[in-house]
C-alpha cells in the first residue's frame, strides 16, 4: 500500500498531461521563431528578423558574439561592441521573449528528463493496448521532447539571440543572467540533437522500447493495402446487412482511430533513441523497416518535416557495428521511393468509395451513428493520414521520382465525404448520445462491475475510484439528454488516467499488466463517454486538417486542379470548410499567432468561395451566350430567307447557286440521333449542376467568428455579370454611333434572364433580387459603379445619333406610321430610323428602360427643349419692339407687311420650333409605348391613375393639378399641360428679368412663330403627303409644339393658355389668309400644305376648338386645301 501511496504522490498522469500539452505551446513558439525570426509571427517575412541581428553597425559584433559563444569577453572594447553598449537597453527589451523562449525551453527539458527517470525508477509498465493513455502520453512526450530538441538546433540565429541578450545584460548588469551558463551550455550541447538524445535515453530504454513493442499489436494491422482493406471489407456498413444493428467492438478501441502519422513518429524516433533493441529484438527491427517503408520523410511540426533514411544513416555511420542496419535503412529508403507513393495512392482511392458508401448510408439512416461510430472515426483518421502523407510528400519530392504518385486530382472528393460525416456527427450529436448513454448505463456499468467484483485483489484507493465509475454511469439516463443536459466525463477519464498510472508501477497492490481485460474495458467505456460528451474534440482528434494553413501553396493548387477537372467541381466546397479547421492548431501559449492564421484562414475561404462564384458565373455566361444565340435565330429578320425561298418555289424560280447548303432552322440543335450525342450546352449545364452542388452545400460556414455565405458570393458575381452584359449586348460603339435595336436587346435579355431564373433549380439563391437589383440599376443614368446604363446609351443614342439626324433633314417623323422614316439623300445613313423607332421598337425600349429610364429619357429630351426655348426667347427679345406692335396690329395687313420686313431670325424661329415640334413627337411616341407597357404589367393600376387624371375640376390647384400631371406622365399618359416641361422650363427664369417682362417674352413669342408661319409656303419642303399624314420637313411637328410650349409657359407665369392661344389663332390665321391674295407662286408654292398646319394645331390643342378655327380661318379654305394636296399627291404619284 505505501508503494502505491509512492506511486500516486509521483503525479505521473497529470505530470504526462501538463507537460504534454506544454510541449506543443513551447513548439509552437519556437516554429515562430524559425520561420520568421519574430515570436508570436505566423506570416513568413524576412525582414521581420530583430533589426538587431540585420544591423550593419552590429555585424561584426554579432560575428564575434556568435564565434566566441557560450563565452563571450564583456570587456573586449572593439567599435562594434561599444556599439552594442549604447543600445544595450533597447537590445534588453526586444530580445527578452526570444531568449526566454529559450529558457522555457531548457525548464521543459528538465521537467521532461524528471518525470522520465520517475518513470524509470517505478518500473511502470507500458502496453497500448491496455493502459492505453499512459502509453499514448508517455509515447507523445518522448517524441514532442525530441522534435522540440530538433526545432531548437534548426533556428540558424540562436546563439546570436542568446549571446546577444546575454552580452547586453552582463553590460547593464554586471552580471551573466542566471540561466545563460546552463542554457547556452544546452544550445552547445543540441548542436547535434539526436545524438546527444541517443546518449541522454540510455538509461530509459527499456521502458521506451516496452511501448514501442506493444504497438506490433496495432501498427501492422493499420498499415495494410488497400487490396486488404478492400477484401476485409473495411468501413463497409452494408456488406454484413444482418450484423448492420450490432455496435461496432474491438478490444482496442482507441487503437482504432489512432493516427498512423503518429505512430510512425514513435516508432521511428523512439527506435533513434533506443537503437540498441534493433540488433537485439527482431519485434523492433520489424516495426522499424515497416514504419521506414512507408515514408520518406515525416513531419516534425507542422509543415517542417524529418528526412527520416538520411539522418538515420548519418547517425548510425558512426556507430560500431551497425552497417547491418544502415543496409537495413538503404533498402527502406529504396522500398519508400519506389512502392509508398503507389500504396498511399490506392488508399486513398479506396478511402473515396468507402467514405462516400459510409456517408451515403448514415445520411439515410442517421440512427446507425450510434452502434457504427467506431466505424466513422477509423474512416476519418484513415483519410486523415493519407491526406497528411500526400501533403508532406508532394512539398518533398525527390527528384529522381516520378511526381505522378504526389498528384492527386480526386483529393477534393476525399476531403469532402470527411466534411459528409464530420457534419453528421455534429448534426446528430443527440441520436449519438441517446445511445451511449444508454449503453454506458445499461452494459458498460453491469459489466465494469462484474470485472471489479471478480478481481482476486482491489486496493481501497482503486476499489473507491472503480466503483464511482460504476455509479456515475449507473446514474445516466436518456431523459438527460432529452432535457439537453451538458455531459461532462473528464474527471472520470482523468481518474482512469491516474488509476492506469497507480496500477502500472511495479509493485502495485492492483497490476494492471495482471488484469488486462479490465484495461480493455476501460479503455472501451472510455470511448463510450467521449460519444456523449466530446464529439467536437473527437472530431478534432481524428479529422483535423489544420495543417492545410501551413501548405498554403499546395492548398490552392489542388482548389485549382479541383475546379479545372468538372467531375470534381461538385466537391469544391470542401476547401472552404477546411478553413474552419485552421484556428484548432492554435495554442494557448502563444495566443498572438491566432490573429495571423485567422486573416489567412479568412483569406483563404474569402479566395475559394470567391473562385467558385468566378467558377459558376463564367459557366452560367456560356449558357447564356448559346441560349441568347438560339433565340437570336429566331428574330423576325431571320425569316425572310425562309419566305423568300418559299415565294420562289411556288413560282418556280430557280435562284441561288446548285448545291448551296440549305439553312438550318431553328430547333435542329433539339433533334438527337442518339443518347450518346452530348452538346456543349449539355456540358456546360452538367458543370454548372456539379459546381452548384457544391455552393448550395451549406448555406453559411463560420470562420474564425466571421460567417461566409457562399451563395451571396454567386449572387453578387451574377449581379456584376448581368450588369455588364446587359450593357454590353447593346452592342454600342461610340466612333460609328451604332447600337442594337431595343427589340433585339430585349430578345437577347429574356433569353439571358431565362437562363438566370433556371439557375434556381441548381441553387437556392433569389434570383428576382439579381433581376431587381440589376435591372433597377439601368434605369439610372449610371449604376451604382458609376458605370453607364442601358438608360444613358440609349437615351445619348437617340438624342445625338437619331434626333440630330432629323434636325439635320435626313429623317422625317411619319405621323401615319407613328415612326421616324429615313429620307432619300445624297449621303445615305449608316442605320434605319424606322427600326429604331416604330412602336415595336418604343415598347421594347419601355420595357428595357422602365418608367425610371423613361423619365430620365424624358427629361433628357425637356433639357434640350429648353435649351433651344432659351434661343428663341434671346431673338424675341431682338425683335420685342416689332413683336410688340405686331402683336396689336394684326387686323391692319399692310402695317404687319411692313412690320414684318423688320423681323429678323424668322426661319431660325420656325427652325428652332421644329426641332422642338420633333422632340415632343418622339416624347409622345415613347410614352405611349410606355403607357402600352404599363397597361401589360398593371392593368389596374394604370386605369386608376388614368381616371384619377380625367376627373380633375378645372378649378383645382394648379399645384395639385400638377402633382397628379407628373404621377400620369410617369404612367405614359398624355397630359394637358406636360409637367417635365413645365420643370424644364422653370429653371430657366432669370434673376435679371422681372415676371411681367418674362410673361412678355412668353406672349410676343408665340407672336413671332404665327406670324412667321406664311414663310413655310414657300419652301419646296413643305408639301403635305397625305400618304404620311405630315410634311418631309416636318413643320407637321410645330403644332405639338406650339401646343406644349404654351401651356408650359402660361402655366410658369400663371397666365391664361386658352387666351394666349386665341391670340396666337387671331394672328397666325391673319398671316395666313394675307398670302391667300399673293400672287408670286413661289411664295406661294405650298400654301395649301402651311393652311392645313392651322387644322393640326386646332385638333392637337385641348384648349382650342374648331368653333373658334372657323370664326378666325374660313372651313372652306382648310376643305380646299385638304382637296387640292390630295389631289397634287395622286397626280404625283401618277
Amino acid at each position: 500500500m505505501s508503494r502505491a501511496v509512492m506511486s500516486s504522490q509521483q503525479k505521473i498522469a497529470e505530470k504526462l498531461t501538463i507537460l504534454n500539452d506544454r510541449g506543443i505551446g513551447m513548439l509552437t513558439r519556437i516554429y515562430n521563431i524559425k520561420k520568421q525570426g519574430q515570436v508570436w509571427k505566423a506570416c513568413g517575412d524576412p525582414k521581420a528578423k530583430p533589426s538587431y541581428l540585420i544591423d550593419k553597425n552590429l555585424e561584426s559584433a554579432v560575428k564575434y558574439i556568435v564565434k566566441k559563444f557560450p563565452v563571450v569577453d564583456t570587456r573586449n572594447n572593439s567599435h562594434s561592441c561599444t556599439q552594442l553598449h549604447k543600445e544595450k537597453q533597447e537590445i534588453l527589451k526586444n530580445l527578452a521573449l526570444y531568449y526566454f523562449t529559450f529558457v522555457d525551453v531548457m525548464e521543459f527539458k528538465d521537467h521532461v528528463s524528471e518525470l522520465l527517470n520517475t518513470i524509470d525508477a517505478c518500473q511502470v509498465f507500458f502496453d497500448i493496448t491496455v493502459n492505453f493513455d499512459l502509453t499514448k502520453n508517455y509515447l507523445d512526450l518522448v517524441v514532442t521532447y525530441t522534435t522540440l530538441m530538433i526545432m531548437v538546433s534548426r533556428i540558424e540565429e540562436r546563439k546570436a539571440i542568446v549571446g546577444l541578450y546575454n552580452y547586453a545584460h552582463e553590460m547593464l548588469h554586471g552580471a551573466s543572467d542566471r540561466e545563460y551558463p546552463r542554457l547556452g551550455q544546452m544550445i552547445v550541447d543540441y548542436e547535434n540533437p539526436l545524438k546527444k538524445m541517443m546518449e541522454e535515453f540510455v538509461p530509459h530504454s527499456k521502458s521506451l522500447s516496452d511501448a514501442l513493442i506493444s504497438l506490433q499489436m496495432v501498427y501492422p494491422r493499420r498499415n495494410l493495402s488497400a487490396e486488404q482493406w478492400r477484401n476485409a471489407q473495411l468501413l463497409s456498413l452494408i456488406s454484413a446487412p444482418s450484423t448492420m444493428l450490432n455496435p461496432a467492438q474491438s478490444d482496442t478501441m482507441p487503437c482504432e482511430y489512432l493516427s498512423l502519422d503518429t505512430m510512425e513518429k514513435w516508432i521511428v524516433f523512439g527506435f533513434i533513441l533506443c537503437h540498441g533493441n534493433l540488433n537485439s529484438d527482431s519485434a523492433a527491427l520489424n516495426l522499424w523497416k515497416i514504419a521506414l517503408q512507408s515514408s520518406s520523410c515525416l513531419a516534425l511540426f507542422r509543415d517542417e518535416v524529418f528526412h527520416v533514411h538520411k539522418v538515420a544513416e548519418d547517425l548510425f555511420m558512426n556507430i560500431k557495428g551497425y552497417n547491418k542496419r544502415i543496409a537495413d535503412i538503404r533498402e527502406c529508403r529504396e522500398t519508400a521511393l519506389s512502392h509508398a507513393g503507389p500504396l498511399h495512392r490506392e488508399r486513398r482511392k479506396f478511402l473515396r468509395s468507402a467514405l462516400k458508401e459510409l456517408a451515403t448510408v448514415l445520411a439515410d439512416q442517421p440512427g446507425l451513428l450510434g452502434p457504427k461510430a467506431l466505424f466513422v472515426f477509423m474512416a476519418l483518421s484513415f483519410a486523415r493520414d493519407e491526406i497528411i502523407w500526400l501533403l508532406r510528400h508532394a512539398d518533398n519530392i525527390p527528384r529522381t521520382r516520378n511526381s505522378d504518385d504526389f498528384i492527386d486530382k480526386h483529393i477534393a472528393e476525399l476531403i469532402y465525404y470527411m466534411e459528409e460525416l464530420r457534419a453528421h456527427v455534429r448534426k446528430y450529436g443527440p441520436v449519438m448520445q441517446r445511445y451511449y448513454v444508454q449503453y454506458l448505463s445499461g452494459f458498460d456499468a453491469v459489466v465494469l462491475n462484474e470485472l471489479v467484483q471478480n478481481l482476486s485483489v482491489c486496493p481501497e484507493d482503486e476499489s473507491i475510484i472503480m466503483s464511482s465509475f460504476v455509479n456515475t454511469m449507473t446514474s445516466l439516463s436518456v431523459k438527460q439528454v432529452e432535457d439537453g443536459e451538458v455531459f461532462d466525463f473528464r474527471g472520470m477519464r482523468l481518474d482512469w488516467f491516474r488509476l492506469q498510472a497507480y496500477t502500472s508501477v511495479s509493485k502495485a497492490s492492483l497490476n494492471l499488466s495482471d488484469h488486462k481485460e479490465l484495461g480493455k474495458m476501460m479503455n472501451t467505456i472510455i470511448f463510450h463517454t467521449k460519444m456523449v460528451d466530446s464529439l467536437v474534440e473527437m472530431l478534432v482528434e481524428t479529422s483535423d486538417l489544420s495543417i492545410f494553413c501551413f501548405y498554403s501553396r499546395a492548398f490552392e493548387k489542388m482548389f485549382h486542379q479541383c475546379l479545372e477537372l468538372p467531375s470534381q467541381s461538385r466537391y469544391s466546397i470542401a476547401f472552404p470548410l477546411v478553413c474552419t479547421h485552421f484556428m484548432s492548431c492554435t495554442h494557448e501559449l502563444c495566443p498572438e499567432e491566432r490573429h495571423h492564421i485567422g486573416d489567412r484562414s479568412l483569406s483563404l475561404c474569402n479566395m475559394f468561395l470567391d473562385e467558385m462564384a468566378k467558377q459558376a458565373r463564367n459557366l452560367i455566361t456560356d449558357i447564356c451566350t448559346e441560349q441568347c444565340t438560339l433565340s437570336d435565330q429566331l428574330l423576325p429578320k431571320h425569316c425572310a430567307k425562309t419566305i423568300s425561298q418559299a415565294v420562289n418555289k411556288k413560282s418556280k424560280k430557280q435562284t441561288g447557286k446548285k448545291g448551296e447548303p440549305e439553312r438550318e432552322k431553328p430547333g435542329v440543335e433539339s433533334m438527337r440521333k442518339n443518347r450518346l450525342l452530348v452538346t456543349n450546352l449539355d456540358k456546360l449545364h452538367t458543370a454548372l449542376s456539379e459546381l452548384c452542388f457544391s455552393i448550395n452545400y451549406v448555406p453559411n460556414l463560420v470562420v474564425w467568428e466571421h460567417t461566409f455565405t457562399p451563395r451571396e458570393y454567386l449572387t453578387s458575381h451574377l449581379e456584376i455579370r448581368f450588369t455588364k452584359s446587359i450593357v454590353g449586348m447593346t452592342m454600342y460603339n461610340q466612333a460609328t454611333q451604332e447600337i442594337a435595336k431595343p427589340s433585339e436587346l430585349l430578345t437577347s435579355v429574356k433569353a439571358y434572364m431565362t437562363v438566370l431564373q433556371s439557375i434556381e433549380n441548381y441553387v437556392q439563391i433569389d434570383i428576382t433580387r439579381v433581376f431587381n437589383n440589376v435591372l433597377l440599376q439601368q434605369t439610372q443614368h449610371l449604376d451604382s459603379h458609376g458605370e453607364p446604363t442601358i438608360t444613358s446609351l440609349y437615351t445619348n443614342w437617340y438624342l445625338e445619333t437619331l434626333l440630330r439626324q432629323v434636325s439635320n433633314g435626313h429623317i422625317a417623323y411619319f405621323p401615319a406610321m407613328k415612326a421616324f422614316v429615313n429620307l432619300p439623300t445624297e449621303s445615305e445613313l449608316t442605320f434605319n430610323a424606322e427600326e429604331y423607332s416604330d412602336i415595336s421598337e418604343m415598347r421594347a425600349l419601355s420595357e428595357l428602360l422602365g418608367p425610371y429610364g423613361m423619365k430620365f429619357l424624358s427629361e433628357s429630351l425637356m433639357w434640350h427643349i429648353s435649351s433651344q426655348v432659351a434661343e428663341l426667347k434671346k431673338l424675341v427679345v431682338e425683335n420685342v419692339d416689332v413683336l410688340t406692335q405686331m402683336r396689336t396690329s394684326f387686323d391692319k395687313p399692310d402695317q404687319m407687311a411692313a412690320l414684318f420686313k423688320r423681323l429678323t431670325s424668322v426661319d431660325s424661329v420656325l427652325k428652332r420650333m421644329t426641332i422642338i415640334g420633333v422632340i415632343l413627337s418622339f416624347r409622345s411616341l415613347a410614352q405611349e409605348a410606355l403607357r402600352d407597357v404599363l397597361s401589360c404589367h398593371i392593368p389596374f393600376l394604370v386605369s386608376s391613375v388614368e381616371d384619377f387624371k380625367d376627373h380633375i375640376p378645372r378649378e383645382t390647384d394648379m399645384k395639385v393639378a400638377m402633382n397628379v400631371y407628373e404621377l400620369s406622365s410617369a404612367s405614359g399618359l398624355p397630359c394637358e399641360i406636360d409637367p417635365a416641361l413645365v420643370v424644364a422650363l422653370s429653371s430657366q427664369k432669370s434673376e435679371n428679368i422681372s415676371p411681367e417682362e418674362e410673361y412678355k417674352i412668353a406672349c410676343l413669342l408665340m407672336v413671332f412663330v404665327a406670324v412667321s408661319l406664311p414663310t413655310l409656303a414657300s419652301n419646296v419642303m413643305s408639301q403635305y403627303s397625305p400618304a404620311i399624314e405630315g410634311h418631309c420637313n416636318n413643320i407637321h411637328c410645330l403644332a405639338k409644339a406650339i401646343n406644349q410650349i404654351a401651356a408650359a409657359l402660361f402655366t410658369i407665369h400663371k397666365g391664361s393658355i386658352e387666351d394666349r392661344l386665341k391670340e396666337f389663332l387671331a394672328l397666325a390665321s391673319s398671316s395666313l389668309l394675307k398670302i391667300g391674295q399673293e400672287t408670286d407662286k413661289t411664295t406661294t408654292r405650298n400654301r395649301e400644305s402651311v393652311y392645313l398646319l392651322l387644322d393640326m394645331i386646332v385638333q392637337e390643342s385641348p384648349f382650342l376648338t374648331m368653333d373658334l378655327l372657323e370664326s378666325c380661318f374660313p372651313y372652306v379654305l382648310l376643305r380646299n386645301a385638304y382637296h387640292a394636296v390630295y389631289k397634287q399627291s395622286v397626280t404625283s404619284s401618277a
